[in-house]
């Protein structure tokens, strides 16, 4: 097993509430998406809170903006279920379930050791500092990423 794994947190400000049917698209094939990262190659972990994703879980004040936090095997294992499943479909349309947010970057990484769990908050934290500094080491994104720790 290697030393590093990769910790992934992204957000999203929905455009309608998770009830509403402008949402159905999106929150009738969450499971099914969801299900498809658990079963793809270097999955490592997904957060889930008593929905079964993390649709309840806020770690803003707002509760608008839902969020997605994994960990996966490495980059390139991410990579491919974002864009080479059928999760780039929805990917394609999340203008029909998302509005813009300018303010925060969508997606952060990490690398954190081998069968670590950080809290949800310094996931946060992540999201934080990339918007404050840019990619580094310690908080990037499928832009710039950064190799794991020597």
């Amino acid at each position: 097993m290697a030393e590093y794994q990769l910790a992934q947190l992204n957000i999203a400000r929905i455009r309608y509430a998770t009830d509403d049917p402008g949402m159905a698209g999106f929150m009738d094939n969450l499971d099914r998406i969801n299900k498809l990262g658990d079963d793809s190659p270097g999955f490592v972990w997904r957060h889930q809170d008593e929905s079964g994703s993390s649709t309840e879980t806020l770690i803003f004040d707002e509760p608008d903006i839902l969020l997605n936090y994994t960990i996966w095997e490495d980059v390139e294992s991410l990579k491919h279920y974002v864009y080479k499943t059928e999760h780039k479909d929805f990917l394609r349309r999340r203008r029909e379930w998302f509005v813009p947010l300018p303010e925060w970057p969508v997606t952060v990484m990490w690398w954190v050791p081998s069968g670590t769990i950080p809290d949800i908050l310094e996931a946060k934290d992540k999201l934080i500092q990339l918007r404050d500094h840019g990619s580094t080491p310690e908080a990037f994104s499928f832009r710039e990423p950064f190799p794991p720790p020597a």
